[in-house]
């Protein structure tokens, strides 16, 4: 026989391990020495370990494992714990597969920006009319996420898809000046849905010229800095800003899309007259 130290030495466990094993009556030592209190393994056991480790390596626990080394375990007990097993790992597979897929797409929705990163890119494009689910409201610029939330939430419970794009129309001047802002949430939406007393449907009007800044934005502010940016350059071209369509800012990616610090938006200030 040997020491507990040479047994794991040959067997490749851990003196802690064998402890354990020990603990749960799965590999108990073939002596202990009253007197010393020293265990003993005999080298037969070494195929106790090798069952454990066999067991281990198809996904079986050391609680699941444990019947199997009971004297009298019959032929249909280890079927039914077999089938019990592979019906734990098919479960596994399926949400292996499916967090496989969701990687996968992360890395599809990637794909366009590789071409390139539009950022600190200024110019002037029309917006075309769009479906969307909307809903506004005066509240403190803080509850913005709140509002955000709700939107998505109202579209994704009448079977939209997930949302990859946010918009937010500033009804007051979007200087972010005010605690309490008039603000007005948007998703797009494939189809016509309920709208009720709180949430509208319709579309967002068209943008004949608006300037556009594409950049990166702290999702947790609470305006957005870059529109004094767009302001002052809209002034140096000598352009003028409508006053009947409110400031909009675009997310670019949806809320769990977002890597690092911030967050790609679009900066669209509406334009008068037909600019070019």
């Amino acid at each position: 026989m040997m020491k507990i130290s040479a047994f794991a030495k040959v067997s490749g466990i851990s003196i802690k391990t064998l402890r354990y094993y020990d603990e749960l009556g799965l590999l108990k030592p073939a002596h202990v020495d009253e007197q010393s209190g020293y265990r003993y393994y005999s080298e037969e056991q070494l195929l106790t370990v090798k069952r454990i480790a066999a067991y281990k390596e198809q996904g079986f626990t050391l609680e699941q494992l444990k019947p199997f080394f009971e004297e009298d375990i019959g032929t249909d007990v280890v079927k039914n714990k077999l089938v019990d097993k592979m019906t734990e790992l098919q479960h596994a597979m399926q949400t292996l597969q499916l967090q496989l897929d969701e990687v996968n797409s992360r890395m599809s929705r990637l794909e366009p920006s590789e071409a390139g990163d539009p950022a600190g890119l200024i110019r002037i494009r029309e917006v075309p009319s769009q479906l969307a689910a909307s809903i506004r409201d005066q509240v403190p610029r803080s509850q913005l996420c709140l509002l955000l939330d709700e939107i998505t939430t109202y579209a994704t419970s009448y079977g939209e898809p997930e949302v990859s794009q946010l918009i937010i129309l500033w009804h007051d001047d979007g200087s972010g000046i005010a605690d309490v802002a008039d603000i007005e949430v948007a998703v797009p939406i494939t189809r016509d849905i309920p709208a009720n007393g709180r949430v509208r449907v319709d579309f967002l009007p068209e943008l004949q010229s608006a300037a556009s800044l594409v950049h990166r934005c702290d999702p947790y502010g609470y305006s957005c800095p870059a529109v004094p940016e767009l302001k002052a350059w809209i002034s140096s071209q000598g352009l003028v800003q409508s006053d009947r369509e409110p400031i909009r800012e675009i997310y670019l990616t949806s809320d769990k899309d977002i890597y690092g610090k911030k967050r790609p938006v679009e900066l669209l200030i509406p334009l008068q007259g037909n600019a070019e």
